[in-house]
């Protein structure tokens, strides 16, 4: 007995075509083009996600670092001092004292 692909394979068209939707030319329409293009997308995604990580700690770093000059230490004794003394601060927090409250910012940098 043979098996038939009629309706399982026009879910699976269309499920690629619904989400190629608004692609230009013939990636929205031809199943076998859209499908190509479908994966590129899905490739492109996937790495520009573990891209955006590293484009936040570089965000964290200046954010760290300008308040650290602002303060008179250099940054990576900053960050040195954290380590030796222990406090587990990740550099997101710290960013978000630096800019949202220097006082507190300061106050950390003095503890060390």
């Amino acid at each position: 007995m043979r098996v038939k692909r009629g309706t399982t394979r026009k879910r699976k068209h269309d499920k690629v075509l619904k989400s190629t939707k608004g692609y230009r030319m013939s990636k929205h329409t031809l199943y076998r083009v859209a499908h190509e293009s479908y994966m590129h997308a899905g490739n492109y995604a996937y790495r520009h996600r573990q891209r955006r990580a590293g484009d936040f700690r570089k965000i964290w770093i200046a954010k760290i670092n300008a308040a650290c000059k602002n303060n008179g230490i250099k940054y990576n004794d900053f960050i040195n001092k954290l380590k030796t003394k222990n406090i587990q601060l990740d550099r997101k927090v710290l960013a978000d004292i630096a800019q949202n409250n220097p006082a507190v910012f300061t106050s950390v940098i003095k503890s060390l």
